[in-house]
């Protein structure tokens, strides 16, 4: 399971990553618009942009790398997570 993989990291990197959780079953334009087809999909956006996509789980030593080498330019986040 992704989800408490992805609650942790949004405590880890608190005030740099906004984690928002999207019900695909019910937010059907949302998961359109981002082409979430599989779940989990694991998206990040910085300023409304998607800067990189995640399909499938992962550990969350792979996870962790991914989200501090977007935010490497001491940027911020939002990520959105589909399903477990």
């Amino acid at each position: 399971m992704v989800a408490p993989v992805v609650e942790h990291l949004s405590v880890v990197r608190a005030g740099r990553l906004k984690v928002v959780k999207v019900n695909v079953d019910i937010a059907q334009q949302t998961a359109a618009r981002y082409q979430a087809m599989s779940i989990p999909t694991l998206l990040m956006l910085s300023d409304g942009h998607l800067v990189d996509r995640m399909v499938g789980a992962m550990p969350e030593e792979a996870l962790l790398g991914r989200v501090d080498a977007v935010l490497g330019g001491g940027g911020s986040l939002t990520g959105v997570a589909t399903g477990d």
